[in-house]
């Protein structure tokens, strides 16, 4: 009897082993499987991944849309998306609750208004501004007196946008009066006015006058005359991925994405 005992106890043991086996592998398979959701989190150079909206200035379109694919390849699972408008528009959506993570701006008054709705901001980059004139400059525009000229049809961006109050600035400091044709919601819009021949000249940023070299000519204007743009950014503090919108932000002062910057005419802040 003690033997038949032991032959079922002995029978016991190999039967609770065989079924401890798959159970100890679909724990480690568990494990794997935590693990390599935890790496799936953060992308190679450590900074959390996510879908990303960034609010920017008009100004920056041509030059955020190759940084941000700059940014996508060194963090891949990330994807930014850029909406671009003028910096007083953008202001207005994130005001209204716009969904977005970031924020930059082509001034500072008005990133500084949004103070309750942003990070500390961090200037990335500044610009200047220049006469942009038809190719050929037709109308032979040399300075910014010439566009008091009533002849001239000038186009500017409305006070409200960043740059029509730098425009406005430099020519009240030189004392020169300008009638424009029309005031315009954002730079990109001035020189539109201008590629189109819509308008003899217009006052833009010295960056978007370089994307359209084969349609419009950039007068400069001494530096005495000129006034600087700063371009601040910050993230946005209703963002839902915060820590990876701070990672984008603080990516824009790197030596990579100020080398994109910087060559495409935007200055060192």
């Amino acid at each position: 009897m003690s033997l038949l005992l032991t032959r079922r106890r002995a029978a016991a043991a190999v039967l609770t082993a065989a079924l401890l086996v798959p159970l100890a592998a679909c724990g480690n398979d568990d494990k794997k499987e935590a693990d390599s959701g935890s790496e799936a989190t953060s992308s190679a150079s450590g900074a959390p991944k996510a879908d990303l909206t960034v609010l920017a200035a008009s100004s920056l379109t041509d030059v955020f849309k190759e940084a941000g694919a700059a940014y996508e390849k060194a963090n891949p699972g990330t994807k930014v998306t850029f909406s671009f408008a003028g910096s007083q528009e953008l202001a207005a959506q994130v005001k209204q609750g716009a969904p977005a993570d970031a924020l930059v701006t082509a001034d500072t008054k008005t990133m500084d208004g949004l103070s309750g709705d942003t990070g500390k901001p961090t200037v990335i980059a500044k610009n200047r501004l220049v006469i942009a004139t038809g190719e050929g400059n037709p109308e032979k525009v040399e300075s910014l007196k010439d566009l008091a000229d009533p002849k001239l049809k000038v186009v500017l961006a409305a006070p409200e946008v960043p740059v029509g109050r730098y425009s406005q600035q430099i020519l009240d400091a030189q004392k020169i009066e300008v009638k424009p044709v029309s005031q315009e919601p954002n730079v990109r819009a001035v020189l539109s006015k201008v590629e189109l021949g819509e308008a003899d000249a217009g006052l833009v940023y010295k960056t978007d006058a370089a994307t359209a070299t084969d349609k419009v000519d950039a007068i400069e204007i001494p530096d005495a005359e000129n006034a600087i743009a700063s371009y601040p950014a910050a993230t946005l503090k209703a963002s839902k991925h915060s820590e990876a919108a701070a990672a984008f932000v603080a990516w824009l002062s790197t030596p990579e994405a100020q080398k994109i910057l910087q060559g495409a005419g935007f200055q060192q802040p």
